[in-house]
C-alpha cells in the first residue's frame, strides 16, 4: 500500500497547467479553444447581468467574421448609452466650470438680498434713514402706520376675547356660589330638624297625663290608709 501511495502521489500533483496567452498556431486547437471560451464568456455575461442587475452587452466576431452577441437589454441601446457616457465624461470639465460660475452668481444674489433685507429692518426701526429720499421716507411711514394698525387690531381682538372669557368665568363662579349657598342652607335646615327630634332637646317638653280609672266604682278595699295609685300602664306620655 505504501508503494502504491508513493507511486500515485506524483500523478496527483500533476494538475491543469497554465496556458501561455498567445496566438494558437494550430487551426484546429484555435477553433476548439474559441468555441469553449466563447461559451464561457457568454455564460459569465449572463450571470453578471442576472446576479448584479447590470446592463451587459457582449459582441464577438470570429476569425471567419461570424457574429456572436449577448445583451440583457438591447445591443443598440447599450451602445448609445456608452456613447452618451463617453461624451459626458469628455465634457465634465466644461460642465464643472459652468456650475462653478452659476453657483457664484447665485451666492452673490443671495448676499445682495440679505443686505437689502437688513437695511429694510433697520429702516423699520428708524435707523439708517440718512440715505433715503423724501419719497422713500413717505413709503416707509405708510408701511409703519399700516403695520401699527394691524398690530393694534390684533391686540384689541385678543383683549376682547380675554374679557369675554373672564365674563363667562364670572357668571360660572356666581352660579357655583349660589348653588353652594343653597346646599349650605339645606344642610343647616336638615340638621336643625334632626336636633328637634332628638330626646332631651330644649325645644321639646314632655308631661304625664293621668288617665281615668277603668273602674267606675270605688275600690273594694276599705283600709284607712289605702291609696289607689294608677299603674304604670295607665300613664301616657304626651308631647306638648
Amino acid at each position: 500500500m505504501e508503494l502504491q501511495t508513493r507511486e500515485m502521489s506524483p500523478e496527483r500533483k500533476i494538475g491543469r497547467g497554465k496556458i501561455e496567452i498567445k496566438r494558437i498556431e494550430s487551426t484546429t486547437n484555435r477553433q476548439v479553444t474559441f468555441c469553449k471560451r466563447r461559451n464561457g464568456l457568454l455564460k459569465k455575461a449572463y450571470e453578471l447581468s442576472v446576479l448584479c442587475d447590470a446592463e451587459v452587452a457582449l459582441i464577438v466576431f470570429s476569425t471567419r467574421g461570424r457574429l456572436y452577441e449577448y445583451s440583457n437589454n438591447s445591443v443598440k441601446e447599450t451602445i448609445q448609452r456608452y456613447k452618451k457616457a463617453s461624451s459626458d465624461s469628455s465634457s465634465n470639465g466644461s460642465i464643472s466650470e459652468s456650475n462653478t460660475q452659476y453657483y457664484q452668481q447665485e451666492a452673490s444674489k443671495l448676499r445682495a438680498q440679505i443686505s437689502n433685507l437688513q437695511n429694510q429692518n433697520r429702516n423699520m426701526l428708524g435707523e439708517s434713514l440718512g440715505a433715503l429720499s423724501l419719497r422713500e421716507l413717505k413709503n416707509l411711514e405708510g408701511k409703519v402706520e399700516r403695520g401699527i394698525s394691524r398690530i393694534r387690531s390684533k391686540k384689541n381682538e385678543l383683549l376682547f376675547a380675554e374679557i369675554e372669557y373672564m365674563q363667562k368665568r364670572e357668571i360660572d363662579l356666581h352660579n357655583n356660589n349660589q348653588y353652594l349657598r343653597a346646599k349650605i342652607v339645606e344642610s343647616e335646615r336638615v340638621q336643625q330638624h334632626m336636633m328637634n327630634l332628638m330626646p332631651g332637646s330644649s325645644s321639646a317638653a314632655y308631661e304625664l297625663v293621668e288617665t281615668p280609672h277603668p273602674h267606675p266604682h270605688p275600690h273594694p278595699f276599705d283600709a284607712p290608709n289605702y291609696q289607689d295609685y294608677p299603674r304604670q300602664e295607665h300613664l301616657s306620655l304626651q308631647l306638648v
